[in-house]
């Protein structure tokens, strides 16, 4: 699959394609250099432990049910994963996203959650769900700005959004 070009708010350009298999590595990568906090904002708590196994389940997706993007800089280096997978509720999906912290509040994880939720509508999902810690701040202006409902229990939070039908325009 071809990727497509996003420019951002600050000028930089990113090159969006799904996730493959052949990511693994560098996905692995990522964790081991990855801040705690990021992780731990990312996961709601420790994150797991980077196995073989786990990365396999991560980077190997059907492009239906479960379906990543990953966000490259011009160099060819990961910057940003955004994904979903089905819930057991028809039409549903949980929705996850990480970017690094020089790529935040310059809209790539918008622009990664509205291709996701283009993908989402054409396989039939209506609705994104998340779960995070409440107070991250950027997670809740992002779904807000989604038009999410949230509910906050015990410190974490958990969002509803609808995802209306949207034409296709990368798969």
């Amino acid at each position: 699959m071809d990727g497509q070009s996003v420019r951002l708010r600050d000028g930089r350009t990113v090159f969006v394609t799904r996730l493959s298999p052949s990511d693994a590595e560098e996905l692995g990568e990522e964790f081991a250099e990855a801040d705690r906090e990021t992780l731990y904002r990312r996961f709601c708590g420790p994150p797991p432990k980077v196995t073989p196994r786990l990365l396999a389940r991560l980077t190997e997706l059907d492009f239906d049910r479960r379906y990543a993007l990953v966000a490259r800089d011009k160099a060819g280096k990961g910057v940003a994963i955004a994904r979903y997978e089905a819930m057991p509720q028809p039409g549903v999906a949980e929705i996850a996203v990480v970017v690094k912290p020089a790529w935040r509040r310059v809209g790539l994880a918008s622009a990664l959650v509205t291709k996701l939720a283009e993908a989402a509508s054409r396989h039939g999902f209506g609705e994104f769900t998340a779960t995070y810690l409440a107070d991250n701040r950027a997670v809740a202006d992002l779904l807000d700005s989604a038009g999410a409902r949230r509910v906050i229990t015990d410190g974490l939070a958990d969002a509803v959004v609808r995802l209306p039908p949207r034409p296709s325009t990368m798969d």
